[in-house]
């Protein structure tokens, strides 16, 4: 399979991206195998905007943390961020298709370094970052 659908999981409490928390996100991703990437394709509502029909800054990061945290998957570890940061490069609109996108930069030991996007539909970067995620053990699901 080169393209694999990541929905959330019944029994994942986490924010982001599990089923189990009913406030959270639960955000789905697409994990190509291929291209080794990570890919969303969201829309989001007024609940998630910081100033007005802009999203908030904060569920910006946590995008950026989600689909950069999926790409340890292909290492098939679990890992935790130990940095993150953001380029805030235009405001990310309120009600309007966006694409978040991530991909491996290197690996060296436990840490695994990686960058994402997030693009309008005309792919202009709206925001981008860099993580560093340290590997805690194997993937258990």
């Amino acid at each position: 399979m080169l393209i694999e659908k990541l929905e959330p999981k019944p029994g994942n409490p986490c924010f982001g991206c599990g089923a189990d928390t009913p406030r959270g996100m639960k955000l789905t991703f697409e994990q190509d195998h291929a291209a080794r990437k990570i890919i969303g394709h969201f829309r989001f509502g007024p609940e998630y905007q910081g100033s007005n029909l802009f999203l908030h800054g904060g569920i910006i990061a946590v995008l950026l943390d989600e689909a950069m945290g999926k790409l340890n998957r292909f290492h098939d570890v679990r890992a935790v961020t130990a940095e993150l940061s953001v380029e805030y490069l235009r405001p990310v609109p309120i009600g309007e298709d966006i694409i978040v996108e991530a991909e491996e930069v290197s690996r060296e030991g436990r840490n695994l370094m990686h960058r994402g996007e997030i693009r309008n539909t005309a792919g202009k970067i709206l925001a981008r970052g860099k993580g560093r995620f340290v590997a805690i053990g194997d993937r258990g699901e």
